[in-house]
């Protein structure tokens, strides 16, 4: 992951590979674990962070390669998280997870 505007992206960006081990964590995504160990995590697997129903999402993300979106409530903050696979030269190579701070009230357009 050499993209360098990554790095200090607003959003947390958690990268993992077609097996589920963590291969790329930008600072906010570090700082946003840094209680389960932060930068620590690259190279460990997604299904050891997770409890038993999320390790059972993911398991199917990485078969069925589909997406997961939701938002969540923590600590006062609204965030989507948006869990899409993502490939290299059109071969899936694994998962990616944004997770962008929202407002509680959000506008929402229609455009034509």
């Amino acid at each position: 992951m050499d993209q360098i505007w990554l790095k200090e992206f607003p959003g947390a960006v958690t990268v993992c590979d077609e097996r589920g081990k963590i291969i790329y964590m930008n600072d906010k995504s570090i700082n946003t674990f840094r209680n389960e160990g932060g930068e620590a995590l690259i190279g460990s697997n997604l299904m050891d962070c997770h409890p038993k129903e999320a390790r059972k999402k993911i398991a199917a993300m990485l078969i069925e390669r589909n997406k997961n979106v939701y938002t969540i409530e923590k600590n006062g903050i609204k965030k989507i998280i948006y869990q899409v696979p993502w490939f290299e030269n059109g071969e899936f190579a694994g998962l990616v997870e944004l997770s962008l701070e929202i407002p509680f009230e959000m506008q929402h357009f229609i455009r034509q």
